[in-house]
């Protein structure tokens, strides 16, 4: 099985930036996508933004023009960096990873980013 450990959440003040991680590990055969949703209360969950296995990237277009996202191959690990931020980015952030066959989903435990104004 795999698991994703995310960290880089934390409080920052509207304009500021944030770098989310997460590493995946366990038997990790083949990874097809890995990406970001993020939830805000009374909101529905939201792709943020995703990579796949050959560096294709796509964005939502709440985010697109401020965040980027890449990946390290060898450790197995993506970052979000996140520029530019305003209060409506404020939600828990959440590392996801389709790999495997036959394909699986697989989840972080979230990391919550707040932006103050």
């Amino acid at each position: 099985q795999v698991q994703l450990v995310e960290s880089g959440g934390g409080l920052v003040q509207a304009g500021g930036s944030l770098r989310l991680s997460c590493a995946a590990s366990g038997s990790i055969f083949s990874i097809n996508v890995m990406g970001w949703y993020r939830q805000a209360p009374g909101n529905q969950r939201e792709l943020v933004a995703r990579i796949t296995s050959g560096g294709s990237t796509s964005y939502a277009d709440s985010v697109k023009g401020r965040f980027k996202i890449s990946r390290d191959n060898a450790k197995n690990t993506v970052y979000l960096q996140m520029n530019s931020l305003n209060p409506e980015d404020t939600a828990v952030y959440y590392c996801y990873l389709v790999g495997g066959l036959p394909l699986k989903n697989y989840w972080g435990q979230g990391t919550q980013v707040t932006v103050s104004s």
